[in-house]
Formats: C-alpha cells, sequence, structure tokens
C-alpha cells in the first residue's frame, strides 16, 4: 500500500533536474558561443583601427615631421577593413586616434528553445599613428 502512495513523485523530480541540467548547458554552449563573438569582434575592431591609423599625411611627415592623419582616408580605410571581414560597425577620427565599434550577432544553440535567437556584442578598440614604434606602450 505505502508503494501506491509515492508513485510518481520520482518523475516530477528526474523532470526538474533534467530540465535544469538542459537549462544549464545551454547558458554554457551559448555563453561560450557568445565570449568567442566578442573576442572575434574585439580583435576586429582592433586591426580595423590599426588599419585606419596608417593614413598618415606623408606630405607632413616628409616635409617636417609632423604625425597627423588624414580623417576621411583613415576612416575609409578602417571601413573598407571592416567591410572585407563581413563586420558592421562605425569609425571615428580625432586628433591622431581612429576609433572602431564593432557589433556583432551570434546566433543561439539552445537558447532559441527559450525565445533568445541572438545574442549582441559589441567591442571598441582604437589606435593612434606613431613615430618610430620601440616598445609597447604602457
Amino acid at each position: 500500500m505505502r508503494a501506491d502512495r509515492d508513485n510518481g513523485q520520482i518523475s516530477v523530480f528526474v523532470v526538474l533536474i533534467t530540465t535544469a541540467v538542459v537549462m544549464f548547458a545551454a547558458l554554457v554552449l551559448d555563453g561560450g558561443l557568445a565570449l568567442a563573438a566578442k573576442v572575434r569582434a574585439i580583435g576586429e575592431a582592433q586591426e580595423a583601427a590599426r588599419s585606419g591609423a596608417q593614413a598618415i599625411d606623408l606630405a607632413a611627415y616628409r616635409r617636417d615631421g609632423t604625425l597627423r592623419l588624414l580623417p576621411d582616408q583613415a576612416r575609409r580605410r578602417a571601413q573598407t577593413y571592416l567591410v572585407a571581414t563581413g563586420d558592421s560597425g562605425t569609425v571615428t577620427t580625432a586628433d591622431d586616434t581612429v576609433t572602431v565599434t564593432v557589433a556583432a550577432h551570434q546566433r543561439t544553440q539552445f537558447l532559441g528553445l527559450l525565445g533568445v535567437g541572438t545574442l549582441s556584442v559589441t567591442a571598441t578598440s582604437s589606435a593612434h599613428a606613431v613615430r618610430g614604434v620601440e616598445a609597447p606602450e604602457p
């Protein structure tokens, strides 16, 4: 008789634990994919900014050693890099610095079952033109 009262209790426990484990696995997998997308976006932002920072005014540099960016060309170079990698982002220039912000979207694997189809990440990086690099900046 006692066995009849316990029927079905273990199955509710198993369903709850299984659901929790699947949700945890979804967070781990999709969180890892989002982190990888963030790292990739950081790398693309850094490279695009470096590409833009190479657009220096060579005539002024050769004439008197003045190091300044050509803002339009710097933005164009950074945007060209982003287009070549298939990324989207914004490019700004100020003085001798190029700043690039990359927006990336990572499709989810499991979180889509909960209504979260994509995770958005952004990364921003800056680069500036320098003369004769001999050591990394602090």
